[in-house]
């Protein structure tokens, strides 16, 4: 009876006081502002936050009063001056409170069994600024223990094992949606403590008691999976980052074996919304600002930084520049990566026309702030369902708007990612089958970068082919937007390396892929020819002659094996009669590498191995000139076109002399340790630390919570 008759008079009381709740940067400097006014009228304070204030003086709350507990979480916690009491204490005063903050955690835990729900959510919302107010404040301490602040450490593994199993019942049970995001919430709070992953001692108790199965549920169902999958895909992607060289971490391996189909289209699913949100946007964005390119297409480029900033960012982020305009996309690029990379099973879902769309989840935490309109929904159906789309469609379009710029270190780190995430799957033997099959063809509208060279045009209408001449025309597209003096290397290594595994397997399977070749030979050419041109200059920053080898070992290998995999005669005819077009490339770079390799340079040996690989196509050259001047001669002709060309290319093959050259298609698997583990980390410690700052426990699911209240009143 007691309780029947608290409840209708707090809902009465924070219906008159109702506010939304800002974002955690901003609690602790509202709460100095309301202290400071000394000089004015005395404010009258809530029950709850004199409750704080004595508590964190160290009295005893229940000595007068048993039911205080059962009280207490009958009161909307005040996040921000429960976090600002503990924020002003100093260490003596932490430390010889310890006690009761090990109290308050265990009696929030021991609440979370109780089936009065109301109460549940606001144990979990005290939770929550408790574990985030504890974490700040020992991040700032060296040598602090949080597990003993915190929670005690003789009591740690009973009642971190007991929060844990109540959280599993409300992610796997029929709890209310607003009680999981809050369950979702904070658990973000906890595993996002540590800016480092491994750093976080608490992690360890999600290792014994694993959420795998919970979360994953949440992801095989549609309704659940709108409301709840960022959350569910981002804990995911921190647990299975934690301690990732241990092989003890439950959560790669379950990963890496699971086969459910559905759960695994559900997470598959949660991404292609992320990246087709942001696509979209893009796109009206870009289509709004074509009246402005004009001038060379400065106008609607450049807004790419206002409109990605403001797509993810608060207002006070977007003043800080380009730094940080598309690395809120790290997280669920990070979850791609780390699917593509631990799970064969989940390749079977890249092709999987989406069923959610056009109805769109709730956007991320980590990239809408609390006073920021979400997008347009009927703008988004609009888009959304022109076209079926799938994970590598609306994959393929985001990389082709992230790879046009890689002026910032975000954003080369961004697109590196992309690349990575190209890599594994370029290199699966089922992801080539599907991006290879002719009875699946997509229209994928890719973005390209305007330049001088060429005229920016509206985009035309996408053509219809396979998911693999998509991927080409994207790598295509990135060698020839990004010759520069600062030559962006270890993108161009990538992209390269995901053409070689393309065509390693196109030739091992003997698939004839029906694609217009030339445009993948010209752009490699320029690349060729830009390098040499360019060559006192990019030497002295980066080896240019490893760039150059991969290049010539792709020529090598539609020479020595295009006839197996070329979808004509004809293209193999093509292929010649452009090495021979642009034979004064060649001839430069061959020239290039004779001079280093008989220099004392530290390329000497790379530049030696390069003139080597010229070989054929030097053959070629040197067999095919005289004969077309041979042939022009008998003509007297000066400037012949293509098809006579082709002609003389066609019926002179008899005599020419090629060496057959090992391992062309050979490449190395990708590992990721040790070349790309601090690249990642240093990833996820972002992916952490942007997830920390706009995690947003106290607001969440205000309408949520006023049904959680009916129900309360009705019962």
């Amino acid at each position: 009876m007691r309780t029947r008759n608290l409840v209708p008079l707090i809902i009465e009381t924070e219906a008159a006081n109702a506010q939304a709740s800002p974002p955690p940067a901003d609690r602790e400097s509202m709460a100095t502002r309301k202290r400071s006014g000394s000089g004015s009228k005395r404010q009258l304070k809530e029950k709850v936050v004199q409750i704080y204030e004595s508590f964190f003086r160290g009295e005893d709350l229940t000595s007068n009063n048993p039911t205080f507990w059962d009280e207490l979480f009958l009161l909307k916690p005040k996040v921000i001056q429960l976090e600002a009491e503990i924020q002003k204490l100093n260490p003596d005063q932490l430390s010889n409170l310890k006690d009761n903050i090990n109290l308050l955690f265990s009696k929030c835990v021991d609440t979370l069994n109780q089936e009065h729900q109301l109460r549940i959510v606001y144990s979990l919302q005290t939770l929550s600024a408790l574990a985030s107010a504890v974490y700040r404040k020992m991040n700032l301490e060296s040598g602090s223990d949080i597990i003993n602040t915190l929670i005690g450490l003789n009591a740690a593994e009973v009642v971190m094992q007991q929060f844990l199993n109540s959280c599993n019942d409300f992610l796997s049970g029929d709890a209310p949606d607003s009680l999981k995001t809050h369950v979702l919430k904070l658990l973000l709070v906890i595993v996002t403590g540590k800016e480092e992953v491994n750093d976080n001692p608490l992690l360890e108790y999600f290792m014994i008691t694993s959420l795998f199965e919970a979360l994953f549920k949440l992801l095989s169902t549609t309704a659940e999976r709108q409301v709840h999958g960022h959350d569910a895909v981002l804990l995911l992607t921190i647990l299975v980052n934690y301690k990732k060289d241990d092989a003890a971490n439950p959560y790669i391996v379950k990963l890496s074996i699971l086969d459910d189909e559905l759960a695994l289209n559900g997470y598959g699913q949660v991404i292609t919304s992320a990246l087709g949100g942001f696509c979209s946007r893009y796109g009206r964005e870009r289509a709004g600002n074509e009246g402005n390119t004009g001038s060379g297409g400065g106008g609607w480029l450049s807004s790419l930084t206002s409109m990605v900033g403001g797509m993810f960012l608060s207002g006070d982020d977007v003043n800080t520049g380009k730094t940080h305009q598309i690395r809120a996309n790290n997280a669920v690029l990070l979850a791609l990566y780390e699917a593509a990379h631990l799970n064969r099973n989940f390749m079977t879902t890249l092709a999987h026309t989406q069923s959610d769309r056009p109805s769109a989840p709730p956007s991320p935490v980590n990239t809408l702030s609390h006073n920021q309109t979400p997008p347009n929904a009927a703008d988004q159906t609009e888009i959304d369902i022109a076209q079926p789309t799938n994970l590598l469609v609306t994959f393929f379009q985001y990389c082709s708007i992230v790879m046009q710029d890689t002026k910032t270190e975000p954003s080369i780190n961004n697109c590196k990612l992309c690349f990575l995430i190209l890599t594994c799957i370029s290199e699966d033997q089922y992801a080539n089958s599907i991006m290879h099959d002719c009875n699946l063809t997509f229209k994928v509208q890719l973005h390209r970068l305007p330049m001088r060279h060429r005229k920016v045009t509206p985009d035309k209408e996408a053509p219809s082919q396979t998911l693999a001449a998509t991927l080409i025309d994207l790598l295509v597209e990135f060698v020839m937007s990004h010759m520069m003096k600062r030559l962006p290397m270890e993108l161009y290594l990538h992209c390269i390396g995901v053409v070689h595994r393309l065509l390693c397997y196109q030739k091992r399977c003997r698939v004839r892929l029906d694609y217009q070749w030339k445009e993948l030979w010209s752009s490699m050419i320029s690349l060729l020819k830009f390098v040499v041109n360019n060559e006192s200059n990019l030497s002295k920053k980066m080896d240019i002659f490893f760039l150059c080898l991969q290049i010539i070992n792709i020529f090598n290998i539609f020479i020595t094996y295009g006839d197996t995999f070329l979808p004509t005669p004809a293209s193999y005819d093509q292929l010649y009669y452009e090495l021979i077009r642009m034979h004064q490339v060649f001839d430069n770079l061959y020239s290039m590498a004779l001079r280093y390799s008989t220099s004392d340079s530290e390329y000497k040996e790379k530049a030696l191995k390069l003139a080597n690989c010229l070989f054929n196509i030097k053959a070629i050259i040197k067999h095919f000139t005289p004969k077309i001047e041979s042939w022009l001669a008998s003509q007297s002709l000066s400037t012949p076109n293509e098809d006579q060309i082709l002609e003389v290319v066609r019926k002179n093959y008899e005599g020419l002399m090629l060496k057959l050259q090992d391992s062309l298609d050979k490449f190395e698997r990708y590992g990721e340790r040790p070349l790309h583990s601090a690249f990642l980390q240093a990833a996820l410690t972002q992916t952490v630390r942007d997830t920390r700052t706009h995690v947003d426990y106290a607001g969440a699911d205000i309408k949520g919570l006023s049904l959680l209240h009916e129900g309360v009143v009705s019962s």
